[in-house]
């Protein structure tokens, strides 16, 4: 389905942001994670175990931070695919939602897995805003990444607010009052 890329990653800054990011990514129907930036061993790891025990299919990877040009050119190379960049600079969600080629996506979601999610990490370069095929804001004032994806796959993704593994070691079992995990 939808592959995410996050430009820019330092570990001592952003190692619990990144990791939010990468939950959202995963808990909302996303299916991969590319960081460009700092090799972080300690992320890796969590992000695995997230899968082993929560279950899924939820691919992660890291690459050198200059290596994030390369990956878009490389997306870019199939004409199918398409890059929506997240920024607050861009086009208003409400508006964009509304257009032929966001409806396009909904309505087929064998199109999603051509679709790549850019979100910053730091300031991202003006390559970006340009090679993005939609620059696309979930409000026009500042906000975090975090947040900004997860509105995004929820008004992308049908159901992404209902996703379920039946792979998964944990499962949390809905209630109202206290907590209840199921394992198996």
């Amino acid at each position: 389905m939808v592959t995410i890329l996050r430009i820019g990653h330092r570990i001592e800054r952003d190692k619990r942001i990144t990791t939010h990011l990468a939950l959202v990514a995963r808990s909302l129907g996303a299916n991969r994670l590319v960081v460009a930036g700092d090799k972080d061993k300690n992320l890796e790891e969590t992000i695995f175990n997230v899968v082993k025990e929560w279950g899924g299919t939820f691919q992660f990877e890291i690459i050198p931070y200059d290596n994030w040009k390369s990956f878009l050119s490389q997306w870019k190379s199939n004409e199918r695919n398409k890059i929506a960049h997240l920024t607050m600079y861009g086009e208003n969600l409400t508006i964009f939602e509304k257009s032929d080629d966001f409806l396009n996506l909904k309505r087929h979601p064998q199109n999603l897995s051509g679709l790549l999610v850019v979100v910053g990490g730091e300031k991202i370069p003006g390559k970006v805003f340009h090679c993005a095929d939609w620059n696309i804001a979930i409000t026009n004032q500042p906000h975090s990444e975090v947040g900004s994806l997860a509105v995004f796959l929820d008004h992308l993704i049908p159901n992404a607010l209902q996703t379920k593994n039946s792979d998964a070691k944990k499962q949390i079992i809905p209630s109202l009052k206290g907590k209840k995990l199921f394992r198996k």
